[in-house]
């Protein structure tokens, strides 16, 4: 049976976690030192060498959990979403936009300027472009969509989920992530549908 200190020390350990990436989501973390963190948090700096041994660990592990817990909530958007395989991928990019709603600008910022963290976000952007070609390949396999290649579009999707990831589409439009995967979302269903024709059709 867990001990009544155990417990509060894992209480307190996750209000910990909690604060940091709270803090790193709506500030960024590049101006941040663990000084800094722990003033903020109000605990001593030993008490977040608890959680990583270092600032950079720190981040790291901050970043790896807002994306895993981001694709979490994803996929239990696409599963309460309706059965038709264009709502499925316009529920899929659009809870991609709602989570990424939840951080500022300058953690985008400072994720793409710092290689572990752009790192995580990078492999999480592969893992979201695989997912949006089993969906593609699900729509037309069930007639859903046009008979298109399915492996292309994906790979037309991933690429515009880099140049989101690597901030490319932010100095370009002015469009947050979030804004930028809901816009993604509209050009990708409207295409698929099989009431628009292609230009060789």
């Amino acid at each position: 049976m867990t001990s009544a200190p155990v417990r509060r020390g894992e209480t307190r350990r996750q209000e910990l976690e909690d604060g940091v990436l709270a803090l790193i989501l709506g500030e960024g973390f590049a101006h941040l030192t663990l000084d800094a963190v722990a003033g903020r948090l109000r605990c001593s700096k030993r008490t977040l060498y608890t959680l990583a041994a270092s600032r950079e660990q720190l981040v790291r592990a901050a970043v790896v959990r807002f994306f895993r817990e981001a694709t979490g909530r994803v996929e239990q958007a696409v599963t309460g979403a309706d059965t038709e395989p264009g709502e499925r991928i316009r529920a899929y990019l659009l809870a991609v936009a709602a989570e990424l709603a939840a951080a500022g600008p300058a953690f985008f910022d400072d994720v793409a300027s710092f290689a572990p963290a752009a790192e995580v976000y990078e492999r999480n952007t592969r893992a979201a472009a695989r997912r949006i070609g089993q969906l593609i390949e699900e729509g037309v396999g069930a007639g859903a969509f046009r008979s298109v290649h399915a492996g292309y579009v994906a790979d037309l999707v991933a690429a515009q989920m880099v140049r989101i990831q690597q901030r490319q589409v932010a100095a370009a439009t002015g469009l947050s992530d979030s804004q930028a995967y809901a816009e993604l979302a509209s050009l990708v269903t409207a295409g698929l549908t099989r009431g628009v024709s292609s230009a060789t059709a």
